[in-house]
């Protein structure tokens, strides 16, 4: 193969770049898609109550009312996704991913055999009924940095089922709080 094949190859592969770059060019022109004031697409904005009744507001129910009509069955159903990471037996021995929660209630926070986190470590006190309901409804969000992965049980009746149970597993039961 001569130079002026060469030649006359490079030249065939410039000009099909160059037609691609210019058919680009006037697509682009004709074509232009308007850009917005700012980046992004607008979002649907709440939907607004036009008269009527308007909505109440959640009613918070005190917790030892909650745990007054708690029921422990429920809760044992209930702690059997959290059966994945905790042991609930009385002998006390912890699982690889989380603490063993017999006899949790009363209890001050990481006192077990566990390999806590540096942020539960630094938490303090003990594991009352309030304290277990607030972590177990936000774990994240009352404890930065702790290990455990839950997203929390957003449901209040829930977790008084759940403390109920909790309540069981426990040689000496932790009086519930008056309502």
């Amino acid at each position: 193969m001569d130079s002026f094949e060469l030649n006359k190859i490079a030249g065939a592969v410039l000009g099909s770049l160059l037609f691609v770059m210019g058919v680009s060019v006037v697509s682009d022109a004709l074509f232009s898609a308007p850009h917005g004031e700012k980046p992004g697409y607008p979002l649907p904005a709440a939907e607004e109550h036009h008269g009527g009744v308007a909505a109440a507001p959640e009613v918070v129910v005190p917790l030892p009312i909650l745990l007054a009509k708690a029921d422990p069955k429920k809760g044992e159903n209930l702690v059997k996704a959290c059966a994945a990471c905790h042991s609930f037996d009385p002998s006390g021995a912890p699982k690889a991913t989380g603490p063993n929660l017999y006899g949790v209630i009363d209890r001050p926070v990481a006192s077990t055999g566990f390999a806590y986190s540096d942020a539960m470590k630094a938490k303090g006190g003990k594991w009352g009924y309030e304290q277990i309901n607030a972590f177990i409804s936000n774990p994240k969000g009352i404890v930065a940095g702790t290990k455990m992965s839950y997203a929390g049980e957003k449901d209040a009746a829930k977790r008084a089922d759940i403390l109920a149970y909790l309540r069981t597993l426990s040689n000496n039961p932790a009086p519930l709080p008056t309502p």
